[in-house]
């Protein structure tokens, strides 16, 4: 008779290093390479002294929001045209077709999208008005320069528990929650004071499409369209730079707080 037990469901080998998370060793990873590069050290020279080869710095780099080129430009732009309507592996493989490039090197341009801890996504709480000043205007600069669904969900993540306004001078915030993996979910939670509200990504996205122009003046939130949560998507898109507003309404939802 076999002494074997069979196996409980979920059982197996501990992991080694329990504490281990592979997404906070690519951050830090990420703030390495970036401070490095703030000193005008080469792509070589900041891999060699991290061990890394150049691409993967590159791309770390890019994730961190400080490195820049025309090509990165091009196959990000391309890439954020495709993937409006495209899963993210389906917009890569249009990317590589456009620009007749390999899978490697249009992925050696983009961000990592999964599991890494931005800086970006640090709690406004845990960091100092400076550099959460700071980061908002990155994540503004960076969705004027390139007006895309990624940078604009950057730009949503940057400025969670940001206090915008509605049109009429009401005052919000918003927080996103996390799920599996740690990512944030595509739900924006707006807090009005006496209650809390969702709303959803979608909605999000259907008013951005509808902007005729960036930087256009909108003259009130149903111009974005007959979506729900609009009035508040209108405040945000104020903020983010991707509207302008009629001057009486500047005055209501706080300019100069900008």
């Amino acid at each position: 008779m076999s002494n074997t037990r069979a196996r409980k469901p979920g059982g197996g080998r501990k992991p080694s290093k329990p504490e281990y998370s592979a997404s906070k060793n690519l951050a830090q990873q990420m703030k390495a390479a970036a401070d490095l590069y703030t000193n005008k050290m080469s792509l070589q020279a900041i891999a060699d002294a991290l061990s890394f080869n150049p691409i993967k710095v590159r791309k770390l780099l890019i994730t961190a929001g400080v490195y820049e080129s025309d090509t990165a430009k091009l196959v990000q732009q391309t890439f954020c045209s495709f993937r409006s309507t495209q899963s993210y592996s389906a917009a890569v493989t249009s990317t590589m077709s456009a620009l007749q490039l390999s899978r490697p090197s249009v992925t050696s341009y983009l961000p990592y999208e999964k599991g890494v801890y931005l800086p970006e996504e640090a709690d406004a709480a845990n960091i100092s008005t400076g550099a959460e000043r700071q980061r908002h205007y990155r994540a503004v600069v960076a969705l004027k320069k390139d007006p895309c669904e990624v940078n604009l969900w950057k730009c949503v993540v940057a400025f969670q528990g940001y206090r915008f306004k509605t049109m009429s001078g009401l005052p919000f915030t918003y927080t996103l929650k996390k799920g599996r993996g740690d990512e944030f979910t595509k739900e924006l939670w707006i807090d009005r004071r006496e209650d809390s509200k969702s709303l959803a990504w979608s909605s999000v996205m259907l008013a951005y499409h509808n902007i005729g122009k960036i930087g256009e003046v909108v003259d009130r939130p149903k111009a974005l369209g007959d979506i729900r949560g609009v009035s508040y998507i209108y405040g945000m898109f104020y903020r983010f730079g991707l509207i302008n507003v009629p001057d009486k309404v500047k005055e209501k939802m706080g300019v100069k707080g900008h």
